[in-house]
């Protein structure tokens, strides 16, 4: 028994590294690709269509050499699934084109409430004390380091809303799915990702002409700049991967909480690689942000242990996989950000 719970310390450990690692990467190749100075590739819609028809390639390949399994899912939870996935993109998109860079971050920090909110009408899940704390302070550090200026307008506030509501949704319902029909990560991931692929591959072009005002066409596509677009895919089927894997790992709330580790991540590389401001008041944000991340795996190990006393004999009747996934609830990160680049990714 203590082996086994090592053995899934050190597994939820290695996706969760795997994510950081995957997603910080991510963001810094897109900096390069995506901004002025480096490769001026504004077209944040259809690359992230090519994320997911490369990762919808890698499933493929695994399903035909027999390394992951094919299990059934409706193709209408698929369809609706792609469809909130997909609106989740575009509408972060749109806020952040239409709002201040800090009303857009102030939104973000808005899904940890929402996430709440929506595992308590969805699945009946209560919070103690100690995580609503840990939950303040982790939102009122990531807000000091990273909004500014902060400037609302009607159609953007709109977008904001709907980006918030759908990547909240999304993040609950990919767990959701994990669970109602038995699938593993990586097979939900293979049913997903050709359909969000050609949605995004069809529709992004357009997408991106309507927010820079470009054709995809039209761009220069030298050597460095492709060698760049597939190392942003690369990174981009690590980090859906890791995604999907922590899903039943975490909940929506840990996982919403635990990834604005990536935030402070990007500012310290951001600083680091691309000569960044650090301010006292970002360094201040970050070590309050650490230290309410640190509070909230306390307070969550809090929580497991009462669980734990009340059902002795769960290992009889449950993997401690189910166990977790119900007595925490299910979710998964948004999480394809780029805070240092022009638009989400």
């Amino acid at each position: 028994m203590e082996m086994e719970k090592k053995s899934s310390s050190v597994s939820n450990m290695g996706a969760w590294a795997m994510n950081v690692v995957s997603s910080v990467g991510l963001i810094m190749a897109n900096k390069e690709l995506m901004s002025s100075s480096g490769f001026a590739f504004s077209f944040a819609t259809t690359l992230t269509g090519f994320h997911f028809a490369v990762t919808a390639m890698v499933g493929m390949v695994s399903n035909a050499s027999g390394l992951s399994a094919s299990k059934h899912i409706p193709l209408w939870e698929l369809l609706w699934f792609s469809l909130v996935a997909n609106m989740s993109i575009t509408g972060m998109n749109l806020s952040l084109m239409l709002n201040s860079v800090g009303f857009y971050q102030i939104s973000k920090l808005s899904m940890i409430p929402v996430v709440c909110v929506m595992e308590w009408i969805i699945h009946n899940k209560n919070y103690s004390k100690e995580v609503k704390m840990s939950v303040v302070v982790v939102v009122i550090g990531v807000g000091v380091c990273t909004v500014t200026d902060v400037k609302i307008n009607a159609k953007g506030f709109i977008c904001a809303c709907v980006a918030v509501f759908c990547t909240s949704l999304q993040q609950i319902s990919i767990g959701s799915l994990q669970k109602k029909y038995s699938v593993g990560s990586f097979e939900l991931l293979s049913k997903t990702a050709p359909i969000q692929a050609g949605s995004l591959l069809v529709l992004g072009p357009f997408i991106d002409y309507y927010l820079s005002g470009k054709v995809i066409l039209n761009y220069n596509f030298v050597i460095n700049a492709i060698l760049f677009i597939l190392l942003s895919c690369s990174l981009a089927v690590f980090c859906n991967i890791s995604q999907y894997l922590c899903i039943g790992r975490f909940s929506a709330t840990s996982f919403q909480v635990l990834g604005h580790m990536k935030t402070v991540c990007v500012l310290l590389l951001g600083w680091m690689l691309f000569d960044s401001e650090l301010t006292v008041k970002n360094i201040f944000g970050m070590l309050v942000a650490v230290i309410g991340m640190v509070i909230y795996s306390w307070a969550v190990e809090l929580e497991k242990k009462p669980n734990a006393k009340m059902s002795p004999h769960g290992k009889n009747s449950f993997t401690e996989e189910e166990f977790r996934l119900l007595n925490e609830g299910i979710e998964t990160n948004p999480g394809r950000d780029a805070e240092l680049g022009p638009l989400k990714v």
